[in-house]
């Protein structure tokens, strides 16, 4: 199987603007998929009751046996990344029905196959590339940024609730230049 790949910081933005421009409500959808590294069926299952707007906190239920999470919504200069103004601009639009955050106007649950609709939508106009129209780009986005920001493999692992750490290991996965990069650094350094 081809790993996907994870999106550039660009891609990640014309995605959220694009999503943005259409509805606050997608722009919610996968601007918490991202920050949390949400699959299509946990970003669709979100319930009203997982958010707690007076300490900013989401409870998350992850599925493939994984983590229940609770994450802090965060706040963010960059509008597009900001979680908590978002949240508030949904919560304001929202349709009082049902007891999901992203609620069908019947009341029910999204579908993963609704959300993956939606994004391949957003992601089309966005121009990404066909192989990035997923929505689990958002969590291999996530994954690969922790990771290049230099958080070690537990916290990456935590972050995006996976309940076995060879799940995660694969976002450390390096070429064999890159490990012998390494290896000539630690030589070049060592003392003498």
């Amino acid at each position: 199987m081809k790993a996907m790949s994870p999106l550039t910081r660009k891609e990640l933005l014309a995605v959220l603007q694009a999503a943005r421009e259409s509805s606050v409500r997608g722009h919610c959808i996968f601007l918490l998929a991202y920050a949390h590294g949400l699959r299509a069926t946990e970003t669709a299952q979100l319930r009203l009751a997982d958010l707690n707007v007076k300490d900013w906190t989401l409870r998350i239920e992850r599925l493939k046996r994984s983590k229940v999470t609770t994450q802090t919504l965060s706040p963010n200069s960059e509008r597009l990344l900001d979680e908590r103004k978002a949240l508030r601009a949904w919560l304001d639009a929202r349709p009082n029905f049902g007891p999901y955050l992203f609620s069908k106007p019947n009341g029910g649950c999204l579908s993963r196959i609704q959300v993956y609709r939606l994004f391949r939508q957003y992601a089309k106009v966005a121009g990404l590339p066909d192989a990035k129209r997923s929505p689990h780009a958002l969590k291999h986005t996530l994954g690969q940024d922790l990771v290049n920001g230099k958080w070690d493999l537990a916290r990456v692992q935590a972050a995006l609730g996976h309940a076995s750490i060879s799940s995660t290991a694969h976002y450390f996965a390096v070429s064999d230049s890159q490990a012998d990069e390494a290896r000539q650094s630690v030589l070049m350094s060592a003392p003498r």
